[in-house]
């Protein structure tokens, strides 16, 4: 039975996305399932801001295949884990859980590295070293969740 782990922003097109791809590049996808939301429904059905794709190819991941989507609460039932980026987007789904099950499984990702930062910054209004900072917030929590999920042989 595959681990699923839901990674969750606000619109699903650059922190998320980011999340979802590191996270599969890095587990072994026959004990690992990963997707990604947004809790808001801005962009659904669009591929990942090129600037998210760009820093992810420069990695060598491949997140352009994705596509956007809405949180929804049978994602609940439907994941083990759900990862989400900041506060805002983590007090958005637990108001969306109905029970302590469900909203046990909620966490902010970087809670995973133990730093003195707790939320990865929203980088769609700035630069392209907003992204780079992203990717590697991002990376030092998937490399954690790997470890304890099933790293890739």
């Amino acid at each position: 039975m595959k681990t699923k782990v839901l990674m969750v922003c606000l619109g699903n097109i650059c922190r998320s996305p980011l999340a979802e791809g590191i996270l599969q590049h890095k587990v072994n996808s026959e004990q690992v399932f990963v997707d990604s939301a947004g809790t808001a429904g801005y962009h659904i059905g669009n591929a990942p801001d090129k600037r998210s794709i760009g820093v992810a190819r420069k990695y060598g991941i491949n997140i352009s295949h994705q596509k956007c989507r809405k949180f929804s609460p049978s994602d609940f039932d439907a994941f083990d884990h759900i990862y989400v980026m900041d506060q805002s987007n983590y007090d958005d789904v637990i108001a969306l859980s109905e029970n302590t099950e469900q909203s046990s499984k909620v966490k902010l990702l970087l809670d995973e590295i133990k730093t003195i930062q707790n939320e990865v910054p929203d980088p769609y209004y700035g630069g392209a070293d907003g992204f780079e900072n992203v990717y590697h917030l991002i990376d030092s929590a998937c490399d954690i969740i790997a470890q304890k999920l099933g790293r890739k042989n």
